[in-house]
């Protein structure tokens, strides 16, 4: 799998409010488990809408630092908002651009653990739905748990641990 090193961890929000304030907590999580965790906040990366055109122009400079930090961290948690019943605009531009490079779509998925969460206004089980059949489809192991929170269901602390355990137990595949 990309020879990414088998430490670390990478907090991934596609929104900069309440998920990022829940990827910020599962980085503070992280580090109490002694690993070295940072948060990617997409919203602040400059990616243009990907389209076949857009391809055609070039490929945003944005896009290989990205590539790079991904691929240099083993594990993933994904932390999203639900948008219109399914995946936020930032996240799934981010894996269309990512998907591009190289031979195969999949190498920066492939056999990667990821854990995935939300903090929603909505329901946001669509959201983890679809992002779980992406993900999965790109040939990521996806941890069977995940965390579905919002205002009426605040994320709990001992819920974060929980996944972030079932996450670091899981080896990256070398494929």
């Amino acid at each position: 799998m990309n020879n990414a090193p088998d430490t670390g961890l990478l907090v991934i929000t596609a929104s900069n409010g309440e998920n990022l304030k829940l990827a910020d907590r599962f980085a503070t999580h992280a580090k109490a488990f002694g690993q070295n965790a940072e948060v990617l906040d997409l919203t602040r990366i400059d990616l243009p809408l990907f389209t076949p055109r857009a391809q055609d122009c070039g490929i945003p400079a944005a896009v290989a630092p990205l590539q790079q930090q991904l691929m240099n961290t083993a594990r993933w948690v994904i932390c999203a908002p639900e948008y219109n019943g399914s995946i936020p605009p930032s996240l799934t531009n981010a894996i269309a651009w990512l998907s591009v490079q190289g031979e195969d779509f999949r190498s920066l998925f492939n056999g990667r653990p990821i854990a995935i969460a939300t903090f929603s206004g909505g329901g946001g089980m669509e959201l983890l739905l679809s992002l779980r059949i992406q993900l999965t489809h790109l040939g990521a192991q996806v941890v069977g748990r995940q965390l579905l929170s919002n205002y009426a269901k605040p994320p709990k602390d001992e819920s974060i641990t929980d996944l972030l355990q079932r996450l670091l137990q899981m080896t990256p595949l070398a494929l």
